[in-house]
């Protein structure tokens, strides 16, 4: 009589589970699914520190960007689970922050106000095509090579940051940069983060990057680098950066700009790590198609709306999201644990602030390494496409703007390959594309 109970009760769970997040016993267990979860939390985590440190440079309140860097990462990837049912986790996307916080604020000089309400508009034009399904045909407008060298390119821009906030890398009116004093202060310590950060990835250590930042805050204390004031309090108000727009220049030709740049960027991102994690779980059909496409669009469309609500950068899938698929990952309740593990994060904020720069340059840094990547994908031998593509990569660090990279790689492109009478691999989508961009490049550089 108890095996029968016991067996009806298994039946049920498991149908529960299946409903609920997909869960699948023949492909996974519960337990592989729970570690799985904790497992791309740990490899994720680092975005607590990181966020608020680059978006508080705008004069954002850095408790609040806390707060809603967690909310922003815990309710999105519940979400993902329970909606999509897949083990993809999202947070605010590294390289997107960084255009808000470098591009739109201090070199445009906007207000942090204005660039949340861009993200907030890029979020609903994101429903718009995921509902209407233009943004998987979006996607296909842009070649493969111009593809991955935005990733590549996001990829040095992100590292180049890093290395400046810490002070490695400094300004000098003779090089426009040079080498900074690496043997004291916050320099000296983002070597010695780098190093740590290095070795526990080599060593394959999961959290590396976490435990990295960690490791380092804890080694500026001697050094006077870092401010330490305790690990557990209640979370932060978020007030100080809620609903905070700015809506009177909305119809400006620079918002414009910036909203179709984060679309862009996103679009790509999102795209690309769908793929990619997918992919390494066996979870694409015969067919090449991805299961769920547009519900995990539709998450991420939402999920950029709120966060701009909420007070932060536009929220992204993160290619980490493959830790926990390759702990044996499978379904929704991956997701929905790692969400659950940064709620928890949220009474740990004392920890994550007490990060300086110089304990976020490693993560910087190697998450740059991580996007390069994609650079081998390029074809180096076939001219037509190397140079757009190195042109994308190359000018995103040095004019300190991803979406003038974007920009330049693209027009390269077109006007290479029809130069060199390569017409049919410029398409329609490109054209139109091509007279946006020029159209902005008139606009921005004739008075």
């Amino acid at each position: 009589m108890w095996l029968i109970k016991n067996k009806e009760t298994n039946l049920f769970l498991s149908i529960m589970l299946e409903k609920l997040f997909g869960f699948d016993p023949k492909t996974s267990t519960v337990k592989t699914e729970v570690m799985a979860g904790i497992t791309t939390f740990l490899t994720m985590a680092y975005i607590l520190a990181v966020n608020p440190n680059i978006l508080s440079e705008t004069g954002m309140d850095k408790g609040a960007l806390f707060t809603t860097t967690v909310i922003m990462s815990a309710l999105p990837t519940i979400f993902m689970g329970l909606y999509a049912k897949l083990p993809l986790a999202l947070a605010p996307g590294m390289g997107l922050n960084a255009f808000f916080a470098y591009t739109v604020c201090m070199i445009m000089g906007y207000s942090w106000q204005f660039a949340l309400t861009a993200v907030f508009l890029e979020g609903l034009v994101f429903i718009l095509l995921t509902v209407t399904n233009l943004r998987e045909k979006i996607v296909d407008v842009i070649p493969d090579t111009l593809k991955n060298a935005i990733s590549a390119g996001i990829g040095l821009y992100i590292a180049f940051i890093g290395l400046k906030s810490a002070g490695i890398i400094v300004n000098n009116e003779a090089t426009l940069v040079s080498l900074g004093n690496l043997a004291s202060g916050s320099a000296l310590l983002g070597v010695i983060g780098i190093v740590l950060t290095s070795v526990l990835l080599v060593k394959n250590i999961k959290g590396a990057l976490l435990f990295g930042i960690l490791g380092t805050t804890l080694i500026g204390i001697p050094m006077g680098v870092t401010n330490f004031d305790g690990v557990f309090s209640i979370p932060p108000s978020i007030e100080p950066i809620f609903l905070k727009f700015e809506w009177n220049q909305i119809l400006s030709k620079d918002m414009v700009i910036i909203v179709f740049t984060l679309l862009f960027v996103d679009l790509f991102d999102c795209i690309g790590t769908v793929i990619g994690v997918t992919s390494r779980a066996g979870m694409i059909r015969a067919d090449g198609k991805i299961p769920k496409l547009k519900e995990v669009f539709m998450v991420d469309s939402v999920s950029t709306a709120a966060g701009a609500v909420m007070g932060t950068s536009t929220v992204a899938v993160y290619v980490e999201s493959a830790a926990g698929v390759n702990e044996g990952g499978r379904s929704g309740l991956t997701s929905v644990i790692t969400g659950a593990c940064f709620l928890l994060a949220l009474f740990f904020a004392p920890l994550f602030l007490a990060s300086p720069a110089a304990a976020t340059t490693p993560v910087l840094a190697l998450v740059g390494l991580m996007m390069m990547g994609s650079v081998l994908k390029v074809n180096f031998t076939d001219y037509s496409e190397a140079i757009p593509a190195f042109i994308c990569i190359l000018f995103m660090p040095l004019s300190y703007s991803i979406s003038d990279g974007i920009v330049l790689g693209h027009l390269s492109y077109i006007f290479i390959n029809l130069c060199s009478g390569n017409y049919k691999k410029v398409s329609l989508g490109m054209y139109i594309l091509a007279a946006f961009f020029l159209l902005n490049f008139l606009l921005k550089f004739i008075p």
